[in-house]
């Protein structure tokens, strides 16, 4: 049971604060008071939308390098299509000797010499770029797998927060502009002087008991 109650004290936290906040606006007459209470029921509910959105060993949802992939894949793409082009270069220049007579066959060694490695070297090429592919999958694929808090209910609770506080200030204007007018912030004298003021006598003892 003590385990249950501990591993739910967010939980509880919101419930006090909720109820304790409820209470003071019943049971306050003043009205700066009843504020307070208002302040303190709303306090509760901006706990409860944050909590719902927190996830245990979650982290804030920012993504972390999300250019590597198509680098690699691209720089892969293009030295997997120079290999091709390197073998092809050096397949003619092989077929080019094999036509020719002796002496030509001499003369075009060397350029077959050549063909074959430019196909060694953009062999070479590939293999970095597709190193470079993997490793940027594997980044991506470690990334998909960081568990994020949800951000919605920090979002919505940024914007209630500013008008809570835009809501207490007129509130509070309020109960500024009623002392002035009839010298005090209790509901009862305030009941009290509203009813002499309708009626033209005093309010009844337990009148509204």
């Amino acid at each position: 049971m003590l385990e249950f109650v501990l591993e739910r004290y967010n939980y509880w936290i919101v419930i006090i604060l909720m109820m304790t906040g409820l209470y003071i606006v019943f049971s306050r007459g003043n009205l700066v008071k009843k504020l307070v209470g208002l302040n303190l029921f709303q306090t509760s509910v901006f706990i409860f939308y944050i909590t719902l959105g927190k996830v245990a060993g979650g982290t804030a949802p920012i993504l972390i390098g999300g250019h590597g992939g198509g680098h690699g894949e691209d720089q892969g793409g293009a030295h997997g299509e120079g290999v091709q082009n390197g073998g092809s270069y050096g397949s003619d220049a092989a077929h080019a000797n094999d036509l020719a007579s002796p002496v030509d066959g001499a003369q075009d060694a060397e350029p077959a010499a050549h063909g074959d490695g430019a196909g060694a070297t953009y062999e070479a090429a590939a293999d970095h770029g597709n190193d470079a592919g993997h490793a940027a999958a594997n980044a991506a694929h470690g990334a998909a797998e960081v568990l994020y808090s949800n951000p919605l209910p920090h979002v919505l609770i940024l914007t209630a927060i500013v008008v809570g506080v835009a809501t207490t200030a007129v509130g509070l204007s309020l109960a500024v502009r009623i002392r002035e007018a009839y010298g005090t912030v209790e509901e009862d004298e305030l009941d009290a002087m509203d009813y002499e003021a309708e009626f033209g006598v005093p309010e009844p003892e337990g009148a509204r008991s």
